[in-house]
């Protein structure tokens, strides 16, 4: 965000609470990312700085004991994978990334700074004081507190949503209650989980038999892989070292992964990230605007998260210009991007609630040739122009058809979310 408004000559003031480098979840772009990377001006820092390149992604069942029970008789819905280049995509030609966040992040805030963004760390903002004609941006180093005066504020604050709790419109989500448990691994063998698949730098999702569970592993650099379990909150432990015990539990359910890890070297503590789901009852008003997980997060399934916060700031962007040439930070000034980021959010809450509730057929929908264009542009990121695509009204249709059809080979495979949940405006 502050890359495209100081590009834009725009006078911007970042302020930063972390010093970085710092740790971060959320290592794995999506295509619809290389737009917004092109538009700054940091595709050259990307190659220069050789993070993996992922060209698609794979999604893996082959030694669970789903794969005997629901996928016997459709052959191959034990595994699924795509090439994001099989779709033509703005800005994208063939490759995005997986990162290291801590070096990622770092690289992006020196950028902003380069472009002439105001760059500050290591402060903590304490309020926003929207009184008056402009905004003032209370903020603490240690004991001494500071006021910056400003036309207008972002909140790109991520899962801390600062305004999102000082405005008290933060709202959980009534459907998903999601947490992950991760952390790094060096010489893990990145085929152990697959079976005919032979793409090591894919992104791939392995499915568990337990509800709304499953486990992401994103090559980091060559030797390390970041992986991580997500899973309903209420089914994870409470005492914190059980938790990770409850990671293990996960993954022999998937033998040949837990093998391979097991084998590898763990180099970094696990982190836990709860809290995971929820939206705001505004993502903008007079004087502001949220971006990024300060807006929604729905589910880190599909790199959704990653995709929101840096498309956010695209979308935004050209409505902050015009705010600023116009002297209008009314919030009817932000209305257009309002819009667009709820209905790009929309579609992807309905694709992520599908996979939930029937995750062998997103799968069938990726090996049909008929789909499969059709979720790529969905796995791409390229959620945000249509009010809503017709593959997904699709897969509502079939997944209704399977809950109501008590015979039918996939019923039992049917998650606990439920096809109203669907229609949630949520």
């Amino acid at each position: 965000m502050a890359s495209y408004l100081a590009k834009a000559g725009i006078s911007t003031v970042l302020l930063e609470q972390e010093l970085f480098p710092r740790e971060h979840v959320g290592e794995s772009l999506v295509p619809a990312a290389n737009r917004v990377l092109s538009e700054i001006g940091f595709i050259d820092q990307m190659d220069a700085v050789g993070f993996p390149k992922k060209f698609g992604a794979a999604w893996t069942l082959n030694d669970s004991p789903l794969a005997k029970t629901y996928c016997h008789d459709f052959e191959g819905l034990d595994e699924a994978n795509i090439q994001f280049s099989e779709r033509e995509l703005k800005d994208f030609e063939g490759h995005t990334w997986h990162v290291d966040r801590g070096k990622f992040d770092l690289l992006l805030l020196q950028h902003a700074a380069s472009l002439g963004a105001n760059v500050v760390q290591g402060v903590r903002v304490k309020r926003v004081d929207f009184e008056g004609e402009g905004v003032g941006i209370i903020t603490s180093v240690g004991r001494k507190e500071t006021r910056f005066d400003v036309k207008m504020v972002v909140d790109a604050s991520g899962r801390k949503t600062f305004l999102g709790n000082q405005l008290k419109l933060r709202v959980l989500d009534p459907v998903f209650r999601q947490m992950a448990i991760h952390t790094w691994f060096e010489d893990f063998d990145r085929l152990a989980g697959s079976g005919c698949l032979k793409e090591r730098d894919y992104i791939y999702i392995h499915f568990i038999p337990k509800v709304n569970t499953w486990v992401w592993q994103i090559p980091i650099t060559d030797k390390i892989t970041s992986i991580g379990v997500v899973c309903q909150k209420g089914s994870v432990p409470t005492k914190r070292e059980e938790r990770f015990e409850y990671f293990w539990e996960c993954l022999k359910t998937r033998p040949r992964l837990y093998e391979a890890l097991r084998s590898a070297k763990q180099l970094r503590p696990f982190k836990e990230e709860g809290d995971y789901s929820y939206a705001m009852k505004e993502v903008c008003g007079d004087k502001f605007v949220l971006v990024g997980d300060a807006a929604r997060f729905v589910d880190p399934i599909f790199s959704s998260g990653v995709s929101v916060a840096l498309n956010s700031a695209r979308i935004v962007f050209p409505a902050i210009v015009d705010a600023v040439q116009r002297n209008d930070f009314r919030k009817s000034t932000f209305a257009g991007y309002e819009a667009t980021l709820r209905r790009g959010v929309k579609n992807w809450y309905k694709f992520i609630t599908l996979y939930y509730r029937l995750n062998v057929l997103f799968t069938h929908y990726v090996n049909n040739p008929e789909t499969r264009l059709d979720v790529i542009k969905l796995l791409q990121g390229d959620v945000y122009d249509d009010e809503e695509p017709a593959v997904l009204r699709a897969m509502e249709r079939d997944v209704r058809a399977v809950e109501h059809d008590p015979k039918h080979p996939w019923h039992a495979a049917l998650g606990d979310l439920t096809a109203s949940e669907l229609q949630a405006a949520f």
